[in-house]
Protein backbone atom coordinates (compact mmCIF):
# COMPACT_ATOMS: atom_id res chain seq x y z
CA UNK A 1 0.00 0.00 0.00
CA UNK A 2 1.63 3.18 -0.45
CA UNK A 3 0.32 6.96 0.39
CA UNK A 4 -0.38 9.48 -2.21
CA UNK A 5 1.72 12.93 -0.43
CA UNK A 6 1.10 14.98 -3.67
CA UNK A 7 0.65 18.59 -2.14
CA UNK A 8 -1.57 21.29 -3.95
CA UNK A 9 -0.44 23.86 -5.95
CA UNK A 10 -0.16 26.27 -3.06
CA UNK A 11 0.29 29.96 -3.80
CA UNK A 12 2.64 29.92 -1.35
CA UNK A 13 5.14 27.55 -2.38
CA UNK A 14 4.38 28.99 -6.13
CA UNK A 15 5.85 32.27 -4.31
CA UNK A 16 8.68 31.21 -2.78
CA UNK A 17 9.96 29.61 -5.70
CA UNK A 18 14.03 30.39 -6.38
CA UNK A 19 14.87 32.55 -9.26
CA UNK A 20 18.63 32.67 -10.81
CA UNK A 21 19.32 29.41 -8.61
CA UNK A 22 21.84 27.24 -10.73
CA UNK A 23 24.76 26.00 -10.21
CA UNK A 24 26.69 22.16 -9.83
CA UNK A 25 25.05 19.52 -8.19
CA UNK A 26 27.30 16.80 -6.74
CA UNK A 27 26.43 13.90 -4.55
CA UNK A 28 28.33 11.56 -1.40
CA UNK A 29 28.76 8.16 -0.83
CA UNK A 30 28.21 7.54 2.72
CA UNK A 31 28.69 4.45 4.64
CA UNK A 32 26.32 3.74 7.38
CA UNK A 33 22.90 4.58 7.92
CA UNK A 34 19.94 5.18 10.31
CA UNK A 35 21.00 3.43 13.81
CA UNK A 36 24.78 2.27 12.53
CA UNK A 37 28.07 4.50 13.68
CA UNK A 38 28.92 6.53 10.62
CA UNK A 39 32.91 4.74 11.68
CA UNK A 40 32.97 3.49 7.80
CA UNK A 41 34.73 7.05 7.43
CA UNK A 42 37.04 6.59 10.08
CA UNK A 43 37.87 2.91 9.73
CA UNK A 44 35.73 2.06 12.56
CA UNK A 45 32.26 0.70 13.32
CA UNK A 46 30.82 -1.24 10.49
CA UNK A 47 33.39 -1.98 7.91
CA UNK A 48 32.75 -0.05 4.44
CA UNK A 49 35.30 -0.99 1.53
CA UNK A 50 38.28 0.71 1.07
CA UNK A 51 37.52 2.85 4.32
CA UNK A 52 40.23 1.55 6.69
CA UNK A 53 42.90 3.68 7.53
CA UNK A 54 45.53 1.16 8.68
CA UNK A 55 44.22 -1.72 6.70
CA UNK A 56 41.95 -3.52 8.59
CA UNK A 57 38.93 -3.02 11.03
CA UNK A 58 37.53 -2.86 14.91
CA UNK A 59 35.85 -6.41 14.17
CA UNK A 60 37.80 -9.78 15.26
CA UNK A 61 39.90 -7.58 17.89
CA UNK A 62 40.37 -9.07 21.04
CA UNK A 63 40.84 -7.27 24.52
CA UNK A 64 44.74 -8.80 24.51
CA UNK A 65 45.44 -8.02 21.17
CA UNK A 66 44.36 -4.69 21.30
CA UNK A 67 46.29 -4.20 24.00
CA UNK A 68 49.25 -5.01 22.66
CA UNK A 69 48.94 -2.76 19.36
CA UNK A 70 48.47 -0.31 22.10
CA UNK A 71 52.01 -1.18 23.94
CA UNK A 72 53.65 -1.03 20.79
CA UNK A 73 52.13 1.81 19.26
CA UNK A 74 53.79 3.82 22.41
CA UNK A 75 56.83 1.83 22.25
CA UNK A 76 56.97 3.32 18.76
CA UNK A 77 55.69 6.56 19.53
CA UNK A 78 58.46 7.13 22.23
CA UNK A 79 61.06 5.72 20.49
CA UNK A 80 60.16 8.08 17.26
CA UNK A 81 60.01 11.19 19.98
CA UNK A 82 63.34 10.41 21.71
CA UNK A 83 65.31 7.80 19.55
CA UNK A 84 68.94 8.31 21.37
CA UNK A 85 67.01 6.48 24.74
CA UNK A 86 66.85 2.41 22.36
CA UNK A 87 69.83 3.66 20.28
CA UNK A 88 72.19 4.11 23.44
CA UNK A 89 70.11 1.18 25.42
CA UNK A 90 71.00 -1.15 22.60
CA UNK A 91 74.49 -0.20 22.12
CA UNK A 92 75.40 -0.33 25.63
CA UNK A 93 73.81 -4.03 25.71
CA UNK A 94 75.92 -5.04 22.80
CA UNK A 95 79.09 -3.05 24.44
CA UNK A 96 78.90 -5.00 27.12
CA UNK A 97 78.58 -8.04 25.73
CA UNK A 98 81.74 -7.74 23.81
CA UNK A 99 84.26 -6.84 26.88
CA UNK A 100 83.18 -9.58 28.83
CA UNK A 101 84.00 -11.73 25.80
CA UNK A 102 87.32 -9.63 25.43
CA UNK A 103 87.93 -10.42 29.29
CA UNK A 104 89.12 -14.09 28.43
CA UNK A 105 86.22 -16.39 26.54
CA UNK A 106 87.79 -14.94 22.61
CA UNK A 107 90.15 -16.95 23.31
CA UNK A 108 88.40 -20.12 22.95
CA UNK A 109 88.29 -19.72 19.01
CA UNK A 110 91.15 -17.41 18.35
CA UNK A 111 93.66 -18.39 16.02
CA UNK A 112 96.32 -16.91 18.15
CA UNK A 113 95.47 -16.72 21.52
CA UNK A 114 98.64 -14.30 21.82
CA UNK A 115 97.00 -11.05 21.02
CA UNK A 116 97.00 -8.48 23.16
CA UNK A 117 94.47 -7.64 25.42
CA UNK A 118 94.58 -4.47 25.05
CA UNK A 119 94.10 -4.76 21.33
CA UNK A 120 91.47 -6.92 21.84
CA UNK A 121 89.70 -4.16 24.02
CA UNK A 122 90.35 -2.02 21.77
CA UNK A 123 88.92 -3.75 18.70
CA UNK A 124 85.82 -5.10 20.76
CA UNK A 125 84.98 -1.15 20.97
CA UNK A 126 85.33 -0.27 17.73
CA UNK A 127 82.68 -3.32 16.70
CA UNK A 128 80.44 -2.21 19.35
CA UNK A 129 80.32 1.47 19.98
CA UNK A 130 79.31 2.50 16.28
CA UNK A 131 76.15 0.84 16.67
CA UNK A 132 74.82 4.12 18.36
CA UNK A 133 74.44 5.46 14.63
CA UNK A 134 73.16 2.31 13.00
CA UNK A 135 70.07 3.93 12.22
CA UNK A 136 71.37 7.79 10.99
CA UNK A 137 74.33 6.06 9.03
CA UNK A 138 74.29 3.03 8.59
CA UNK A 139 76.76 2.62 6.00
CA UNK A 140 79.75 4.61 7.80
CA UNK A 141 78.56 2.72 11.19
CA UNK A 142 79.41 -0.22 9.11
CA UNK A 143 82.83 1.24 8.05
CA UNK A 144 83.85 1.81 10.92
CA UNK A 145 82.91 -1.51 12.48
CA UNK A 146 84.90 -3.09 8.97
CA UNK A 147 87.86 -1.63 10.21
CA UNK A 148 87.83 -3.25 13.41
CA UNK A 149 87.16 -7.18 11.99
CA UNK A 150 90.13 -6.75 9.61
CA UNK A 151 92.10 -6.04 12.61
CA UNK A 152 90.32 -9.21 14.45
CA UNK A 153 91.31 -11.14 11.52
CA UNK A 154 94.43 -10.36 10.89
CA UNK A 155 95.78 -10.33 14.12
CA UNK A 156 93.93 -13.86 14.50
CA UNK A 157 91.87 -12.78 17.83
CA UNK A 158 88.61 -13.67 15.45
CA UNK A 159 86.13 -11.79 17.99
CA UNK A 160 82.62 -12.78 17.79
CA UNK A 161 81.85 -9.13 17.94
CA UNK A 162 82.63 -8.92 14.11
CA UNK A 163 79.19 -10.58 13.95
CA UNK A 164 77.76 -7.13 15.01
CA UNK A 165 78.41 -6.48 11.42
CA UNK A 166 74.74 -7.83 10.55
CA UNK A 167 73.08 -5.14 12.60
CA UNK A 168 74.51 -2.36 10.32
CA UNK A 169 73.82 -4.63 7.34
CA UNK A 170 70.01 -4.68 8.34
CA UNK A 171 69.72 -1.31 8.35
CA UNK A 172 71.21 -0.80 4.93
CA UNK A 173 68.72 -2.55 3.69
CA UNK A 174 65.96 -1.19 5.66
CA UNK A 175 66.23 2.50 4.55
CA UNK A 176 69.08 2.58 1.67
CA UNK A 177 69.07 1.97 -1.70
CA UNK A 178 69.80 -1.47 -3.09
CA UNK A 179 72.95 -0.26 -4.39
CA UNK A 180 74.29 0.21 -0.91
CA UNK A 181 74.42 -3.38 -0.28
CA UNK A 182 77.31 -3.64 -2.78
CA UNK A 183 79.36 -1.48 -0.93
CA UNK A 184 78.28 -3.08 2.34
CA UNK A 185 79.67 -6.31 0.43
CA UNK A 186 82.97 -4.59 -0.58
CA UNK A 187 83.13 -3.97 3.59
CA UNK A 188 82.67 -7.17 4.23
CA UNK A 189 84.87 -9.23 2.39
CA UNK A 190 88.00 -8.16 3.28
CA UNK A 191 88.15 -9.48 6.45
CA UNK A 192 87.07 -12.73 6.18
CA UNK A 193 89.09 -13.18 3.22
CA UNK A 194 92.16 -11.88 5.30
CA UNK A 195 91.04 -14.60 8.07
CA UNK A 196 90.38 -17.39 5.67
CA UNK A 197 93.92 -16.84 3.33
CA UNK A 198 96.24 -16.14 6.98
CA UNK A 199 95.16 -18.85 9.16
CA UNK A 200 92.81 -21.34 7.40
CA UNK A 201 94.25 -22.14 4.07
CA UNK A 202 93.65 -25.14 3.09
CA UNK A 203 89.63 -24.49 4.25
CA UNK A 204 89.35 -20.43 3.38
CA UNK A 205 85.90 -21.01 1.65
CA UNK A 206 84.40 -22.75 5.13
CA UNK A 207 85.17 -19.72 6.66
CA UNK A 208 84.17 -17.20 3.69
CA UNK A 209 80.89 -19.17 2.03
CA UNK A 210 78.98 -19.32 5.58
CA UNK A 211 79.87 -15.86 6.78
CA UNK A 212 78.24 -14.11 3.49
CA UNK A 213 75.24 -16.68 3.20
CA UNK A 214 74.50 -15.52 7.18
CA UNK A 215 75.09 -11.64 5.93
CA UNK A 216 72.64 -12.49 2.95
CA UNK A 217 69.93 -13.64 5.19
CA UNK A 218 70.16 -10.72 6.93
CA UNK A 219 70.05 -8.41 4.04
CA UNK A 220 66.85 -10.55 2.45
CA UNK A 221 65.34 -9.91 5.85
CA UNK A 222 66.17 -6.24 5.96
CA UNK A 223 64.72 -6.22 2.10
CA UNK A 224 61.17 -8.03 3.34
CA UNK A 225 60.01 -5.46 6.33
CA UNK A 226 61.04 -2.70 3.96
CA UNK A 227 58.67 -4.08 1.37
CA UNK A 228 55.89 -4.67 4.03
CA UNK A 229 56.24 -1.48 5.09
CA UNK A 230 56.22 0.39 1.72
CA UNK A 231 53.40 -1.47 1.23
CA UNK A 232 51.39 -0.41 4.48
CA UNK A 233 52.44 3.23 3.89
CA UNK A 234 50.82 2.97 0.37
CA UNK A 235 47.67 1.01 2.00
CA UNK A 236 47.64 4.24 4.41
CA UNK A 237 47.98 6.51 1.94
CA UNK A 238 45.48 4.95 -0.22
CA UNK A 239 42.84 4.73 2.55
CA UNK A 240 43.92 8.33 3.41
CA UNK A 241 42.84 9.50 0.08
CA UNK A 242 39.76 7.57 -0.16
CA UNK A 243 38.86 8.91 3.37
CA UNK A 244 39.32 12.96 2.30
CA UNK A 245 36.97 12.19 -0.96
CA UNK A 246 34.45 10.19 1.20
CA UNK A 247 34.27 13.11 3.82
CA UNK A 248 34.28 15.69 1.08
CA UNK A 249 31.56 13.92 -0.58
CA UNK A 250 29.36 13.41 2.52
CA UNK A 251 30.18 16.76 3.37
CA UNK A 252 28.78 18.50 0.07
CA UNK A 253 25.92 16.17 0.82
CA UNK A 254 24.91 18.08 3.76
CA UNK A 255 25.93 21.75 2.55
CA UNK A 256 24.99 21.50 -1.09
CA UNK A 257 21.67 20.60 -0.19
CA UNK A 258 20.94 22.49 2.29
CA UNK A 259 22.60 25.45 0.90
CA UNK A 260 20.27 24.88 -2.39
CA UNK A 261 16.86 24.88 -0.38
CA UNK A 262 18.32 28.35 1.62
CA UNK A 263 18.66 29.71 -1.86
CA UNK A 264 15.48 28.84 -3.30
CA UNK A 265 13.63 30.57 0.60
CA UNK A 266 15.75 33.26 0.13
CA UNK A 267 15.30 34.39 -3.80
CA UNK A 268 11.60 33.86 -2.94
CA UNK A 269 11.38 35.63 0.66
CA UNK A 270 12.48 38.53 -1.10
CA UNK A 271 10.17 38.43 -4.25
CA UNK A 272 7.70 37.81 -1.87
CA UNK A 273 8.43 41.17 0.57
CA UNK A 274 7.26 43.41 -0.96
CA UNK A 275 3.80 42.51 -1.73
CA UNK A 276 3.02 39.50 0.73
CA UNK A 277 5.36 40.27 4.18
CA UNK A 278 3.90 37.40 5.60
CA UNK A 279 5.36 34.91 3.15
CA UNK A 280 8.71 36.52 3.68
CA UNK A 281 8.34 36.06 7.35
CA UNK A 282 7.50 32.42 6.57
CA UNK A 283 10.62 32.30 4.30
CA UNK A 284 12.64 33.45 7.18
CA UNK A 285 11.48 30.76 9.18
CA UNK A 286 12.20 28.34 7.02
CA UNK A 287 15.55 29.05 6.41
CA UNK A 288 16.19 29.22 10.29
CA UNK A 289 15.07 25.41 10.33
CA UNK A 290 16.89 24.10 7.16
CA UNK A 291 20.01 25.90 8.83
CA UNK A 292 19.50 24.24 11.95
CA UNK A 293 19.31 20.95 10.52
CA UNK A 294 22.45 21.81 8.44
CA UNK A 295 24.01 22.53 11.58
CA UNK A 296 22.71 19.46 13.31
CA UNK A 297 24.18 17.41 10.14
CA UNK A 298 27.38 18.98 10.84
CA UNK A 299 28.09 18.45 13.88
CA UNK A 300 27.20 14.37 14.09
CA UNK A 301 29.26 14.58 10.80
CA UNK A 302 32.17 16.00 12.73
CA UNK A 303 31.77 14.08 15.93
CA UNK A 304 31.73 10.66 14.77
CA UNK A 305 35.27 12.01 12.81
CA UNK A 306 36.82 12.33 15.75
CA UNK A 307 39.07 9.80 16.99
CA UNK A 308 38.35 7.99 20.40
CA UNK A 309 41.13 8.67 22.91
CA UNK A 310 40.40 5.34 24.44
CA UNK A 311 39.71 1.76 22.50
CA UNK A 312 36.09 0.53 24.26
CA UNK A 313 34.70 3.93 25.01
CA UNK A 314 31.71 4.10 22.91
CA UNK A 315 30.68 6.83 21.69
CA UNK A 316 27.56 8.77 21.23
CA UNK A 317 26.15 8.56 18.04
CA UNK A 318 23.00 9.93 16.78
CA UNK A 319 21.76 7.70 14.12
CA UNK A 320 21.70 8.79 10.21
CA UNK A 321 18.77 9.39 8.06
CA UNK A 322 16.69 6.38 6.36
CA UNK A 323 13.92 5.95 4.48
CA UNK A 324 11.52 7.13 7.45
CA UNK A 325 13.35 10.47 6.65
CA UNK A 326 12.29 10.87 3.20
CA UNK A 327 9.08 13.06 3.78
CA UNK A 328 10.59 15.53 5.63
CA UNK A 329 12.87 15.50 3.06
CA UNK A 330 10.65 16.54 0.38
CA UNK A 331 8.95 18.92 2.50
CA UNK A 332 12.00 20.74 3.05
CA UNK A 333 12.33 20.93 -0.97
CA UNK A 334 8.81 21.85 -1.01
CA UNK A 335 9.13 24.44 1.34
CA UNK A 336 12.14 26.11 -1.22
CA UNK A 337 9.37 26.24 -4.62
CA UNK A 338 9.79 23.31 -5.71
CA UNK A 339 6.18 20.80 -6.09
CA UNK A 340 6.99 17.75 -5.54
CA UNK A 341 4.63 14.64 -5.84
CA UNK A 342 5.57 11.56 -3.97
CA UNK A 343 4.70 7.98 -3.65
CA UNK A 344 5.63 6.39 -0.75
CA UNK A 345 5.10 2.70 1.04
CA UNK A 346 3.30 3.51 4.09
CA UNK A 347 5.18 1.71 6.68
CA UNK A 348 8.52 -0.67 6.44
CA UNK A 349 11.93 -0.67 5.60
CA UNK A 350 12.25 -3.70 3.40
CA UNK A 351 14.69 -4.83 4.78
CA UNK A 352 17.34 -2.33 4.28
CA UNK A 353 20.62 -2.14 6.49
CA UNK A 354 21.02 1.36 7.49
CA UNK A 355 23.76 2.01 5.03
CA UNK A 356 21.56 0.84 2.55
CA UNK A 357 18.86 3.58 3.90
CA UNK A 358 20.98 5.98 3.83
CA UNK A 359 22.14 5.46 0.17
CA UNK A 360 18.36 5.73 -0.83
CA UNK A 361 18.34 9.20 1.26
CA UNK A 362 21.41 10.63 -0.40
CA UNK A 363 20.08 9.76 -4.18
CA UNK A 364 16.95 11.52 -3.64
CA UNK A 365 18.24 14.24 -1.86
CA UNK A 366 20.78 14.79 -4.53
CA UNK A 367 18.10 14.49 -7.26
CA UNK A 368 16.15 17.06 -5.93
CA UNK A 369 18.69 19.43 -5.12
CA UNK A 370 20.03 19.15 -9.07
CA UNK A 371 15.76 19.46 -10.21
CA UNK A 372 15.74 22.59 -7.70
CA UNK A 373 19.21 24.21 -9.54
CA UNK A 374 18.70 23.06 -12.47
CA UNK A 375 15.30 22.51 -13.33
CA UNK A 376 14.14 25.98 -14.28
CA UNK A 377 11.12 27.61 -13.61
CA UNK A 378 7.69 26.33 -13.37
CA UNK A 379 9.54 22.59 -13.29
CA UNK A 380 7.38 20.25 -10.52
CA UNK A 381 9.13 16.74 -9.41
CA UNK A 382 7.87 13.46 -8.95
CA UNK A 383 9.00 10.90 -6.27
CA UNK A 384 8.26 7.23 -6.56
CA UNK A 385 9.24 4.52 -4.39
CA UNK A 386 8.33 0.93 -4.31
CA UNK A 387 9.10 -2.79 -3.35
CA UNK A 388 9.76 -5.20 -6.57
CA UNK A 389 9.93 -8.91 -5.73
CA UNK A 390 13.73 -8.81 -6.40
CA UNK A 391 15.06 -4.52 -6.02
CA UNK A 392 13.89 -1.69 -4.08
CA UNK A 393 13.12 1.18 -6.92
CA UNK A 394 13.24 4.47 -6.07
CA UNK A 395 12.35 6.93 -9.62
CA UNK A 396 12.94 10.39 -9.44
CA UNK A 397 11.64 12.63 -12.40
CA UNK A 398 11.25 15.67 -13.56
CA UNK A 399 9.96 18.47 -15.84
CA UNK A 400 12.30 20.72 -16.45
CA UNK A 401 13.23 22.24 -19.82
CA UNK A 402 15.49 25.13 -18.80
CA UNK A 403 18.44 25.61 -20.55
CA UNK A 404 20.55 24.85 -17.54
CA UNK A 405 18.65 21.38 -17.97
CA UNK A 406 20.00 20.82 -21.31
CA UNK A 407 23.20 20.89 -19.81
CA UNK A 408 22.21 18.06 -17.89
CA UNK A 409 21.08 16.36 -20.70
CA UNK A 410 24.43 16.68 -22.75
CA UNK A 411 25.73 15.44 -19.57
CA UNK A 412 27.97 18.62 -19.63
CA UNK A 413 26.65 19.12 -15.67
CA UNK A 414 28.23 15.89 -14.45
CA UNK A 415 30.59 16.79 -11.91
CA UNK A 416 30.82 14.42 -8.29
CA UNK A 417 27.04 14.42 -8.26
CA UNK A 418 26.36 11.73 -10.47
CA UNK A 419 29.41 9.55 -10.24
CA UNK A 420 28.76 10.04 -6.24
CA UNK A 421 25.11 8.02 -6.91
CA UNK A 422 26.36 5.72 -8.72
CA UNK A 423 29.33 4.75 -6.47
CA UNK A 424 26.43 4.90 -3.85
CA UNK A 425 24.68 2.44 -5.67
CA UNK A 426 27.19 -0.07 -6.97
CA UNK A 427 28.21 -0.06 -2.50
CA UNK A 428 25.00 -1.76 -2.30
CA UNK A 429 25.30 -4.05 -5.92
CA UNK A 430 22.58 -1.46 -7.30
CA UNK A 431 22.21 0.24 -10.49
CA UNK A 432 21.96 3.95 -11.16
CA UNK A 433 20.08 4.88 -14.13
CA UNK A 434 20.57 8.97 -15.21
CA UNK A 435 19.45 10.44 -17.96
CA UNK A 436 16.72 12.44 -19.97
CA UNK A 437 13.07 11.00 -19.20
CA UNK A 438 11.32 9.07 -21.91
CA UNK A 439 7.72 10.46 -20.66
CA UNK A 440 7.64 13.97 -20.52
CA UNK A 441 10.92 15.24 -21.89
CA UNK A 442 12.23 15.89 -18.29
CA UNK A 443 14.92 14.04 -16.30
CA UNK A 444 15.44 11.24 -14.53
CA UNK A 445 17.22 9.17 -12.25
CA UNK A 446 16.05 5.55 -11.11
CA UNK A 447 17.91 3.79 -8.38
CA UNK A 448 17.49 -0.02 -8.14
CA UNK A 449 18.66 -1.68 -4.87
CA UNK A 450 18.83 -5.82 -4.82
CA UNK A 451 16.61 -7.00 -1.45
CA UNK A 452 19.40 -7.33 1.06
CA UNK A 453 20.93 -10.29 3.02
CA UNK A 454 20.19 -8.58 6.13
CA UNK A 455 23.69 -7.90 6.63
CA UNK A 456 24.64 -4.25 7.85
CA UNK A 457 27.79 -4.02 5.59
CA UNK A 458 28.06 -3.35 1.40
CA UNK A 459 29.59 -6.09 -0.20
Amino acid sequence: MTTDTTPGQDPTRQGLTGHGTTGQGTTTRGSTGKGTPVRGLTGKGTPVRGSTAHGSTAHGSTGPSRYVRRVLARARAFDAARPWVWDAVLTASWTLAALVDAAGGWRNIARDPSVPTWLVLVTSLVLALPLYGRRRRPTAALAVMACGALVSAASGAFLQAAFLQAIPVFHIALTRPPRALLWSTALILPPLLTGAIRFQADTWDQHVVPNLWAYAIVALLGITVRSRREERDQEVRLAAAAERARIAREMHDIIGHNLSVITGLADGGRYAAAKQPERAAQALDAIATTSRQALDELRRLLGVLREEEHDGEAAVRNPQPGLADLPALIDGVRKAGLPVHAELPSSGDAGLSGGAQLTVYRVLQEALTNTLKHAGDGAEARVTLSYGPAALVLTVTDTGKGPVDQLRWQGQGQGQGLAGMRERAALYDGTLECGPSPADGGWRVRLALPHPTREDSPT
